[in-house]
């Protein structure tokens, strides 16, 4: 390859050199047979030492006056022997990509694919889910922000409640916080809907714990509330019963114990019996419930500003159950942490 020298050049002997090396670079680009011949064309013209950079070095030869003509033409020759460079290494890349797909045969086996289950938080939600629509219940939503009045004033939690102080409540500046469950929802859902009502209320809820074996910030709730004219005690018994036996078995037997709750009269904690291995069968306490307070339909018929909701007229009762939990003791998981960590090993069982 021939080598430019540049002695007091004029600025037209340096544009004519330009040229020369210009036409030069795009006749050897054109004749390039595959990429390691551009890649060295690349460094012979424009490397450290290609001749390119060396007649940029002849730049200081010129006068002030002289530079600007003959610096654009560098510029331009430059682009353009970069351009015509690239545009040479994708039709290389084109070829082979061709050639790949020529050879490409559609009719051979994929890779496999590692089979693992569906979570087990959207497999206890659907079976739930699925059951209680079988009894006529439907799915409602509502917002993870919320207002403290939907979510402990309307349910008759006390302004002394320790569930309201902020060691146990995500609060934002504005006053408003994550809620602490899914009860929200069923305030929201009877503020907008006159009675009857029959819905399930699954969603995210969050509280200030220590993140440990049992415990997380973050966590499923699944509720339900029931309204209407004579709902019984034994309604909310006979749908839990028929809930919870299908989801550990139907010969799983369920007791309801007396307990407290601000927004329900009477108040219950469920309990199921469990068979654990080598062991004796044992109660677990895995859900609350109870029939709703007259006070949380008094606060409903005052945000309403109508008597839809009047305890003279309708009853009701709610439930609770944590996803997490249900999981746990339906397959035995020992630390609530598995749910979270997207472990596949874990993953892979279900």
């Amino acid at each position: 390859m021939p080598f430019i020298q540049f002695i007091r050049q004029s600025p037209n002997d340096m544009l004519e050199q330009l040229q020369i090396i210009l036409s030069e670079a795009i006749a050897e680009i054109s004749k390039a047979t595959s990429l390691e011949d551009l890649d060295n064309l690349r460094v012979s013209y424009l490397g450290k030492k290609g001749r390119l950079t060396l007649a940029a070095g002849r730049m200081k030869d010129l006068s002030k006056e002289e530079r600007p003509n003959a610096g654009k033409k560098l510029n331009e020759t430059r682009s353009k022997i970069t351009q015509s460079l690239e545009e040479k290494i994708n039709h290389f890349q084109q070829i082979e990509d061709k050639k790949e797909r020529q050879s490409l045969d559609p009719t051979l086996p994929g890779n496999p694919i590692a089979s693992i289950g569906r979570h087990p938080i959207s497999q206890m939600l659907d079976q739930a889910i699925k059951a209680l629509r079988r009894m006529g219940f439907s799915l409602a939503s509502g917002p993870e922000i919320e207002t403290e009045w939907h979510c402990f004033d309307a349910l008759n939690t006390p302004q002394d409640h320790p569930a309201r102080n902020e060691s146990d409540t995500f609060y934002f500046d504005d006053g408003k916080l994550l809620r602490t469950h899914t009860s929200t929802i069923q305030i929201r859902t009877m503020e907008n809907t006159s009675p009857p009502v029959r819905i399930i209320a699954p969603g995210a809820a969050y509280r200030r714990d220590e993140i440990d074996a049992t415990h997380l910030s973050q966590f499923n709730q699944l509720e339900g509330l029931y309204v209407d004219k004579d709902v019984s005690l034994a309604d909310l018994k006979g749908t839990l019963e028929y809930l919870l036996q299908n989801i550990f078995g139907k010969e799983t037997p369920v007791r309801f114990r007396p307990h407290f709750f601000p927004f329900t009269e009477p108040s219950f904690e469920i309990d199921i019996l469990l068979d654990v291995e080598g062991k004796k069968s044992k109660w677990i306490e895995i859900a609350g419930c109870g029939m709703v307070d007259p006070d949380v339909f008094n606060e409903i018929c005052k945000a309403r500003n109508d008597d839809s909701y009047s305890p003279k007229k309708v009853s009701g009762f709610a439930f609770g159950l944590g996803l997490e939990r249900l999981a746990m003791i339906k397959w035995g998981i020992s630390d609530i942490r598995l749910l979270i960590e997207n472990d596949l090993r874990f993953l892979g069982q279900f």
